[in-house]
């Protein structure tokens, strides 16, 4: 039988170390929106698109054509990202543009990269 790395043997409270591990915790609520944040960065799409946005604003169309989807399918993701402030939304005519809400969008999109880029290639995504 293999055994859990992750579980102690013992029965030990390091005291200090919960309380400072508590001391750290965000709140409840902080923990739900980055929670939500990061459902909405789980879907391979919405990836896409921010990382297009990343570059430069673009108007729907051209979002379309970069992912070779509908401009309907990318507008459905667009209002979710909109709805949770990520991408930002502005009105020019008939043509929509729509770029990354702020810098922090694409400090954590840039940071999950490098996290990657610094795992081996063959332990990523093992359970």
């Amino acid at each position: 039988m293999v055994k859990n790395q992750y579980l102690c043997d013992c029965n030990i409270i390091h005291r200090e170390a919960v309380r400072d591990a508590l001391a750290a915790m965000p709140s409840r609520a902080t923990l739900q929106k980055l929670a939500l944040i990061y459902k909405l960065l789980g879907n391979e799409t919405r990836y896409q698109i921010c990382f297009a946005l990343n570059e430069r604003e673009l108007c729907v169309c051209d979002l379309a054509n970069v992912l070779s989807m509908t401009k309907s399918s990318i507008s459905h993701q667009l209002k979710i990202l909109r709805d949770n402030h990520l991408v930002k939304a502005r009105q020019a005519g008939k043509e929509v543009y729509c770029r990354l809400d702020d810098s922090h969008i694409q400090q954590i999109l840039q940071l999950g990269i490098e996290h990657i880029k610094h795992l081996k290639e063959d332990s990523y995504g093992k359970n």
